[in-house]
């Protein structure tokens, strides 16, 4: 598979249908997210390795571990409705390539998540609404696996290197990204409002 072909595959996934603020709730453009996994499966980082997608949403970073052969993938969301999205685009793209894909689904805090896995991916919320909310998931992520791809906002640089750092990991790349957000709530103003946001890759020292 090329790069191409996995972006076009995850555009075609479903994403939130009734998105809930609480949770900061966005869909990941399918751009940025086959960037992330298609550079890291290009690292060797993805086939036939054991996945977790934190706050997996609609599960567009586990499916993409498991277009490029990762081995398994653990989706985990505290949103029941998120889960269910999930489940259908295993689904819909297992129908559509007509294979199997193994993994399990964890409608759960990811405070709960006990499993060990190789590599976590996870765009948490950002904590606009429940402050801190990403140091939960970063603090989960760095428990689990020796290597980590989460985002950010950029602003927040300082933190995410620090708080690695404190927990026995390092930075190997930092992607930059202009994450776009699109108008659905209420108290948008936007169309489209463009954020600064890092994606971090973090591996335990």
């Amino acid at each position: 598979m090329r790069k191409k072909e996995l972006e076009v595959l995850l555009s075609n996934v479903d994403g939130f249908i009734n998105p809930k603020v609480k949770f900061e709730q966005y869909l990941t453009s399918s751009s940025i997210v086959a960037d992330i996994i298609w550079d890291a499966y290009q690292k060797g980082y993805i086939e036939g390795k054991v996945v977790a997608d934190l706050g997996c949403g609609s599960g567009i970073f586990g499916f993409g571990a498991l277009l490029l052969g990762a081995k398994k993938v653990f989706f985990v969301d505290i949103d029941p409705d998120a889960i269910i999205i999930a489940k259908r685009n295993k689904i819909f793209l297992e129908n559509k390539l007509k294979k199997n894909f193994s993994c399990d689904f964890f409608c759960c805090s990811v405070q709960v998540f006990k499993k060990n896995v190789d590599v976590v991916f996870q765009n948490p919320p950002f904590g606009t609404k429940d402050m801190h909310a990403d140091r939960v998931f970063l603090e989960k992520a760095l428990t689990v696996a020796p290597l980590v791809y989460s985002f950010h906002k950029y602003s927040t640089k300082k933190f995410v290197e620090v708080f690695a750092e404190d927990n026995g990991f390092h930075v190997l790349e930092v992607y930059r990204y202009k994450f776009p957000i699109k108008a659905q709530f209420s108290f948008h103003r936007s169309r489209v409002k463009d954020v600064d946001v890092g994606c971090w890759c973090l591996q335990k020292n």
